[in-house]
């Protein structure tokens, strides 16, 4: 999983081989973003990402500087990798 955008562009996740959702692509996450620039400021908003899976959306809202992203998901696997990720990169908003 990689974050594309904004203040951890760049930075690489390695995903458990236990977690049964994929990340959403990076042509996809590109595809949403453009189209959420157009018609609101990511800065500072903050975000709701339901079905959350690996939390690729979620991070890449913290990256491109939202405010505050909540992040639903129930399968505990890809609960603990999102917050492991969130540790990693020292995010408290998320």
């Amino acid at each position: 999983m990689r974050i594309i955008s904004g203040s951890f562009k760049g930075r690489r996740f390695q995903l458990p081989n236990n977690l049964k959702a994929r990340p959403t692509t990076d042509f996809a996450k590109e595809s949403l973003f453009n189209i959420l620039q157009n018609i609101t400021e990511i800065e500072d908003c903050t975000a709701l990402d339901l079905f959350a899976g690996t939390g690729s959306i979620g991070l890449e809202f913290i990256s491109r500087g939202a405010k505050q992203v909540t992040c639903v998901e129930q399968y505990t696997p890809h609960v603990s990798f999102i917050r492991s990720v969130a540790e990693k990169l020292k995010v408290d908003n998320l």
